[in-house]
């Protein structure tokens, strides 16, 4: 006969593997249903990054983080992170973070993909924009401009991530000068003509440009 099938907990119903009326057998699939009133978000943390959440969280700070969706919005809503892998993947120098979000719209989706946004307190510290760097083998690396305005290739530690910056722990002094234009033009050793910018019109200048 006719059975009346109830679900445990309201969400969203996936495709029917069965007709209505169709005959059954014990254990069957009809459908799948996902309780999506609040998402876990997976994400990957580098040491640096880990390091600098540890220090954050353990100030009381740092737990909350935001949903940067795939077409660029941010999430209306404000996740915290619930959980921590214990070990970090050698082959990545990686470490998996789990956030939870609610979500009430219902707009995450399971196998979603986005950025997560992590906020942390910056005191003195040095930024550069990030066009001003390149990438050699997984290493970054500035052009410095010497008393002769010559350029040459020095490696920097990253320590952050921030709109169009880089937060640099290693590698610069707040004195030095480098190349922020034509860094494809040049090799190491070539003499450059310098213009000196100043730091405040070439960060406008960067938020400008991405708008």
């Amino acid at each position: 006969g006719f059975t009346e099938i109830r679900a445990p907990f309201s969400g969203i119903v996936g495709r029917f593997h069965v007709r209505k009326g169709s005959l059954l057998d014990e254990g069957e699939l009809l459908t799948e249903l996902s309780d999506n009133s609040s998402m876990w978000v997976y994400f990957n943390v580098p040491e640096a990054e880990y390091l600098a959440y540890t220090r954050e969280a353990t100030a009381g700070h740092g737990t909350e983080v935001r949903l940067r969706l795939a077409n660029g919005d941010v999430f209306d809503q404000l996740g915290s992170i619930t959980a921590i892998e214990s070990d970090f993947d050698n082959t990545t120098g990686n470490i998996a973070f789990r956030a939870t979000f609610p979500n009430p719209g219902g707009l995450l989706r399971h196998g979603q993909t986005g950025n997560i946004l992590m906020a942390s307190r910056l005191q003195n510290v040095l930024l550069i924009p990030q066009k001003a760097t390149f990438e050699v083998l997984d290493h970054r690396y500035v052009f410095l401009v010497d008393k002769e305005h010559r350029v040459h290739a020095t490696r920097v530690h990253i320590g952050a991530e921030l709109q169009h910056l880089f937060v640099v722990r290693e590698g610069l002094e707040a004195k030095d000068r480098f190349l922020l234009e034509g860094l494809r033009r040049v090799k190491d050793g070539d003499e450059v003509d310098v213009e000196v910018l100043v730091p405040d019109s070439v960060v406008a200048h960067l938020e400008l440009y991405s708008e």
